[in-house]
Order: C-alpha cells, then sequence, then structure tokens
C-alpha cells in the first residue's frame, strides 16, 4: 500500500475529485484553505491581497498498482494548466488499523 498525497491550486479540486472518481478510489481525506510555496518556481499561494490563492490538498492510501496511474493523472492535470500548480507525493505504508 502506497499513501499519495496531492497538493494543488483549489481552481483543481473538482479535477481531482474526477481523478479519484474515475480511478474507482472512494476513500481519501482533503483538507481545503492550505497556505503554501512550491519548490519549482511557483507562486505562493498564501490568502492574501498580495498573494490570493490558496491550495487543496488529498490524502488516499491505495494498493502499489494504482500509483503510477494516478501519478500519471496528477501530472497531466498539472500540464493542463501548470500556472496554477500540482504535486503529488508518495509515501510506504507499512501499516494500518
Amino acid at each position: 500500500m502506497k499513501a499519495v498525497f496531492i497538493v494543488y491550486n483549489q481552481a483543481h479540486n473538482e479535477k481531482v475529485d474526477f481523478i479519484l472518481d474515475t480511478f474507482g478510489i472512494g476513500g481519501y481525506s482533503e483538507w481545503n484553505n492550505m497556505k503554501g510555496r512550491g519548490s519549482r518556481g511557483g507562486v505562493p499561494h498564501l490568502g492574501t491581497h498580495t498573494w490570493p490563492e490558496i491550495n487543496s490538498a488529498t490524502l488516499t492510501i491505495v494498493e502499489d498498482d494504482m500509483v503510477d496511474k494516478l501519478l500519471d493523472a496528477v501530472r497531466k492535470m498539472d500540464e493542463l494548466n501548470s500556472d496554477v500548480g500540482a504535486r503529488a507525493f508518495v509515501w510506504d505504508v507499512t501499516a494500518m488499523v
């Protein structure tokens, strides 16, 4: 099992929901109104007058064979509108209850 953490501009909220639905991923946690700045030249998303954009994030736990499909979908979403940004990170899940 793998944990996939997807951080994205809130403009992508519906797209991320669509991706999860498309792959039949029903379990996830979502955070809204997240502030931050990317490490690859992205502008800050701070929800302020100067930097008004804001992020959301989704964490889902998936089978190993789903990871590449999910990352590819996030990559394609980001490429369609790279100005707003999306990133995904993967961790091993060593135990669950």
